[in-house]
């Protein structure tokens, strides 16, 4: 018995000992499965991108009301996704698996719980399906009382206050900001932090004009412009706006939403196209919308890239938009715009990085593996020691 309590013991404080020395894999090192991988991070492989090998890559990204506060909605950037419902692997209520096309690989509400702070989301009548899906929002919402949301709604609702009814029963309306609030002149919006205070931390847009005055919802081309959403909102080098939008370069209107996606989704390129060529298109927007940096990045599949991906163009933008550096990461309350902090060294390879350039950040994670081998040895040695002592 007493051996028994002294091999347990031991093999308690070994594996107390391992854990203490482990180190989780950073981005761009080579991964075997998720739980190797940092928080914020998962594994997986870009073939389309030539990267055969698994790595961890970002799927979250900075929620930048965590560095700096007190900025008017409009002066930040929100990580959006397109037709977020419309989920992998999803079932019907039957139980069977739906064949419709799909968007993206997880729930609305672990969408949410990964920074996706913008939704666009598809609404017909019927309300069943509409309300289960908004009853995800209102429960993050009801979780998490200082983030806000923005629901873009495709609007095939012809019922009369169709909209209103599935709100209401998804215990959303509580969280309205209203339509008197959003600036019509192209000035700035509310602050983050009077939105919380006044729990008005659900925006919500539509795109049939006349529900703006029948239900109270804005609708979005009076307040954002936008660029083209499908293949022609991917031509390197061409941010044209969408038929119904203004112009991209209307400073009448206060918000800049992004599209980056094709007219098919397509898992299997969604990994390169949400990694170089998207932060370009960042900046060929920015010109494009008379030097304003999106508020909205929405893309589909916004957990495949292959490194820092849609979360990383969010921080990019976030920290032009908020501070005036390069990432939201730089940016500091109370610092002066433009008055950057110098990065951390030995930063992972940025997005688009060069497959050599990624093979360096996966060598070097031998060496941060170090502590993970001398802790080894030491539990080995403490193991053997108490082992020792019993027999002595």
């Amino acid at each position: 018995m007493q051996l028994q309590n002294t091999i347990s013991i031991a093999s308690l404080l070994a594996a107390t000992l391992l854990l203490s020395f482990s180190t989780a894999l950073k981005e761009g090192q080579t991964c075997a499965a998720d739980r190797f991988c940092d928080s914020g991070l998962h594994c997986e492989t870009c073939v389309a991108n030539g990267n055969v090998r698994p790595r961890c890559t970002r799927i979250q990204p900075i929620i930048p009301t965590s560095k700096v506060k007190g900025l008017p909605f409009n002066r930040y950037t929100w990580l959006t996704t397109h037709n977020s419902f419309a989920m992998m692997g999803e079932k019907s209520a039957t139980g069977s698996i739906i064949l419709a096309p799909t968007n993206q690989q997880d729930s609305i509400t672990s969408q949410l719980n990964n920074g996706v702070r913008g939704l666009m989301l598809d609404m017909y009548d019927g309300q069943q399906p509409a309300v289960n899906v908004l009853k995800e929002i209102q429960a993050f919402l009801e979780s998490n009382p200082s983030e806000i949301i923005t629901i873009f709604i495709e609007d095939y609702v012809t019922s009369s206050n169709g909209l209103t009814k599935v709100f209401n029963a998804a215990g959303l309306r509580k969280y309205w900001f209203p339509v008197t609030k959003m600036p019509k002149n192209g000035g700035d919006w509310p602050t983050v932090d009077d939105m919380v205070k006044n729990n008005q931390r659900l925006v919500v847009f539509t795109s049939k004009s006349a529900k703006e005055a029948s239900e109270g919802i804005a609708y979005e081309w009076r307040y954002v412009v936008e660029n083209q959403y499908g293949n022609g909102g991917m031509v390197a080098g061409s941010c044209p706006n969408r038929a119904e939008s203004s112009a991209m370069n209307t400073t009448t209107r206060s918000l800049v939403l992004m599209n980056y996606f094709p007219d098919n989704p397509d898992l299997s390129q969604a990994c390169k196209q949400n990694s170089a060529p998207l932060m370009s298109m960042t900046d060929t927007c920015h010109s494009a919308a008379g030097n304003r940096w999106p508020n909205f990045i929405t893309v589909d599949f916004y957990k495949r890239s292959d490194g820092g991906g849609a979360p990383q163009a969010t921080d990019v933008t976030n920290g032009k938009l908020v501070c005036g550096c390069g990432n939201i990461d730089s940016c500091r309350q109370g610092m002066a715009f433009g008055e950057c902090e110098l990065p951390e060294a030995g930063v992972a390879p940025a997005p688009g990085a060069g497959a050599a350039a990624k093979e360096t950040a996966s060598s070097a994670g031998l060496g941060k593996r170090a502590p993970f081998l001398q802790g080894w040895r030491m539990a080995v040695l403490i193991l053997g020691s108490l082992h020792f002592s019993l027999w002595f």
